[in-house]
């Protein structure tokens, strides 16, 4: 085992509170031993004991659960409070639910169907769990990370005084296990969190020091150590419980002290597997011919010494609680707990534990030590040495559950008729965007106060400089702009203070996504409506994919704003171009995608979003814009054509009945589409041209229709067609966008788009070695009336 650091364990005299009477530990001690049984009973049920209808082992991590059950314990029967907020890792999963049922706010069923369609969760869900969880987790390092950003939402709202006056500041937790350490976005986080100088954030390590395939190395100790404390954060080294501390104290006890400080987690690992003999051999090879140390020995038998060896702090009650009681200010703080992975099971400390399950025989060896009757498995205090009556006493006054519901409301934004149009010949999506913006941070309306922006390094070229020159930045504290003090000339006004309404992130797109979900989560955790919006360069989502799902999954509200995209940004190459966003659009659940080609286009989307965002079955929005000027249409904007640009497309130039050619379209190519159609007038005059502003809209929209049988958006805008009718598709982006049209009403389908990297170049030259410009989108007009006529149908 590693070396302690300089700062470890609290004083045992430290206040814990209130742990006045000896009672209150035995009862905690209690339910922890209760807590371990369900936790490894509920796994056992879903793999032993469930019906099999398919073959699959459910699993449920029986080891790494058993890891954490004194810490979990600690924090939810004694140390949370309403106000805190809870990241639990993933794989305690059972031990969550575990404690969520002797509190009453999870049934039975969903214990028995764990694992199992609508049952408690594999990994804590904000929106499949009905238990009390605040933060989704299950993608390694994202639960932990989420919780830095939500200390730094906390401070944003409060700060603003947006939160309830009666809402006191909570404490942002999350549970680690070390091998979670091992992401980057973890550290991505921390960084950027230095940054902010987030403030009431804990996250408590279970540094078991086994991973999925290994035990974890020695020197991982050390490093986690340097990182936290150079971050300015606090750090609690949990190392040693009360009975090995005696030991060290006793005879010789230094020199036991520097023997398990000196032993390989390998070793150490292997040793909690074998039990007391194993650590007996090699106690007396080591150290037998101290004094000291012979009378240890003799004084246990293998059980007892088993129990010494093992009592590593974070299997240590009463050296938890005064840890984490010890803490009474706001400074991150970072608790490394060593514990044992599969701690009180048969296989604790093996080095294969991570998916193991106990047999039928061990668990009912397990049982009989557990003092559990057979019949009673689910009894909420079967076993325990407690009267009932105490422990219902005891749960009832759990400072956590002192508020009933710990989700809460927050009044909806009030959403004007229509945003502010930009206006201009030719304008770009983008520069729309931006200006749309611009005319809201004009104003003092509810809906301007309560968005908040936010970009990684890029904010002024996805333009949003003049929103942050009207509203700037937000900071902790008052900072000066000092090149406008010493008068050096700058179009960006950013002025740094509290009232700030844009966050500046570092280039990690992790942490982008990552702060818009716990902005986009801040009305149920801190009761404050937001309208977070996020900008990045579209190709850069790949970067951040992950953090994205994460948000859409637990629910998170949030704009994100992806700009320029596609290799319409001609000189700047390859690595700056998109491709296959479009396609996360169309698949990324819990988000609207969108893509406008005008800005009117755009400015109804961003008025429906804001709306979106808020409503009981909405979602986040996803809008990919362009840096290309295009000439704007003059049109006014009716309320059916609204209608239909949110519902994801529209004729921009309507077919004749029985037209057997269209041309659709999304985005910045709409001049080319619009340039091909105006020339195929000529041969087919009743040809049409419909402009897709949201495929993901139509495709989602389509497929409700053929589950309910009703007629879909695109199924009524394909209708006029003829039957055998051809669609020509074009995007800047993956063909296979739109390429699906084809299957609505069986139209042949001539898909273009960007099927390779893109590369430097101009439009005219890019457009036409991708296929994008207006002499493709006529070859594959001409292939498709070639192909019609040898048909015979022409």
């Amino acid at each position: 085992m590693a070396a302690s650091s300089s700062r470890t364990t609290p004083s045992p005299s430290a206040a814990v509170q209130p742990l006045g009477e000896p009672d209150r530990l035995a009862l905690l001690k209690a339910l922890e031993r209760k807590v371990l049984w369900l936790s490894s009973w509920m796994i056992h049920n879903a793999n032993h004991l469930r019906p099999s209808r398919d073959g699959l082992k459910v699993g449920g991590h029986q080891a790494s659960s058993a890891s954490v059950v004194t810490l979990m314990t600690a924090l939810y029967l004694d140390v949370l409070r309403p106000a805190d907020r809870i990241a639990v890792k993933p794989h305690a999963s059972p031990v969550y639910h575990a404690i969520q049922y002797l509190l009453g706010r999870q049934s039975l069923d969903k214990l028995k169907a764990f694992r199992a369609l609508g049952g408690a969760q594999s990994y804590p869900s904000r929106t499949k769990d009905n238990a009390d969880v605040d933060f989704s987790t299950g993608s390694v390092g994202l639960g932990v990370a989420v919780t830095s950003f939500a200390a730094l939402a906390q401070d944003y709202v409060r700060l603003k005084g947006l939160t309830p006056e009666t809402l006191p500041v909570g404490r942002m937790v999350a549970i680690v296990g070390d091998a979670e350490l091992d992401e980057g976005n973890v550290f991505e986080a921390m960084l950027e969190g230095w940054k902010h100088d987030v403030r009431n954030l804990w996250w408590v390590i279970d540094y078991n020091r086994q991973s999925l395939d290994a035990v974890v190395s020695d020197r991982l100790f050390g490093r986690i150590d340097a990182l936290f404390s150079t971050m300015g954060w606090r750090v609690v080294t949990l190392k040693y419980g009360k009975q090995l501390e005696a030991a060290f104290a006793g005879p010789d006890g230094g020199a036991l002290r520097e023997w398990i400080d000196a032993c390989p987690n390998s070793l150490y690992s292997a040793l909690v597997f074998k039990g007391g003999e194993g650590w007996r051999k090699h106690l007396e090879g080591d150290l037998g011919h101290l004094p000291g140390i012979r009378a240890f020995l003799d004084a246990h038998d293998d059980q007892r010494l088993q129990a010494v060896m093992t009592n590593l702090a974070g299997h240590d009650m009463q050296t938890v609680l005064e840890a984490f009681h010890a803490i009474d200010d706001d400074l991150p703080t970072c608790f490394i707990a060593y514990t044992i992975k599969g701690f009180g099971l048969p296989f604790a400390g093996h080095k294969d534990n991570h998916a193991g399950l106990m047999n039928e025989e061990q668990m009912a060896t397990f049982q009989r030590a557990m003092a559990v009757p057979a019949g009673d498995e689910w009894e909420r205090f079967a076993g325990l040495p407690v009267s009932v009556e105490a422990l219902e006493r005891f749960l009832a006054a759990v400072p956590f559950v002192a508020q009933r519901g710990r989700r809460l409301m927050a009044s909806p934004v009030a959403v004007p008729e229509a945003l502010p149009l930009p206006q201009g010949a030719r304008l770009s999506t983008q520069e729309g965007f931006g200006r749309i913006l611009n005319d809201l941070a004009g104003g003092d309306s509810d809906l301007a106060r309560r968005i908040v922006t936010c970009s990684p390094d890029v904010t002024v070229s996805t333009n949003l400089g003049g929103w942050v020159n009207r509203r700037g930045v937000f900071d902790r504290r008052e900072r000066a702009d000092v090149f406008r003090d010493e008068k050096v000339i700058s179009a960006q006004r950013w002025q740094m203070s509290p009232h700030g309404q844009h966050i500046e992130l570092g280039i990690a797109e992790h942490n982008l996504f990552l702060l818009l979900a716990a902005l986009g989560l801040s009305a149920p955790l801190f009761g404050a409506r937001l309208l977070p919006i996020g900008t990045l360069y579209d190709p850069f989502i790949n970067r951040g994919l992950d953090a994205l799902n994460y948000a859409c999954y637990q629910d998170a509200r949030f704009m994100v704003v992806a700009t320029p995209s596609g290799i319409t940004l001609a000189p700047e190459g390859g690595a700056h171009q998109s491709i296959g966003t479009p396609l996360i659009g169309l698949a990324q659940d819990g988000l609207a995608a969108f893509e406008p080609g005008f800005v009117d286009e755009l400015a109804v989307l961003m008025r429906w979003s804001f709306d979106h965002l808020q409503a009981e079955d909405g979602g986040s929005v996803y809008l990919r814009l362009s840096t290309l000027p295009v000439a704007q249409p003059r049109r006014a904007m009716t309320g059916e054509l609204a209608a239909d640009i949110v519902a994801g497309g529209y004729w921009l130039k309507p077919p004749q009945p029985g037209a057997e050619l269209a041309i659709a379209y999304a985005g910045a190519v709409a001049p080319e589409a619009l340039a091909a159609f105006e020339i195929l007038l000529e041969d087919i005059p009743g040809a049409g041209l419909l402009a897709v502003t949201s495929a993901d809209r139509l495709h989602a929209g389509w497929l409700e229709g053929l589950r309910g049988g009703e007629t879909s958006q695109v199924a009524r805008l394909l209708a006029p067609l003829a039957e055998d009718a051809a669609l020509v598709t074009l995007i800047d982006g993956h063909p296979a966008t739109l390429s699906w049209l084809g299957a609505v009403a069986r139209h042949r389908v001539y898909p273009l788009g960007v099927e390779h990297f893109g590369q430097s170049g101009d439009l005219p030259d890019l457009y036409r070695v991708y296929r994008l410009d207006a002499d493709a989108i006529l070859d594959a007009a001409a292939r498709a009336c070639l192909a019609r006529w040898r048909s015979g149908e022409g």
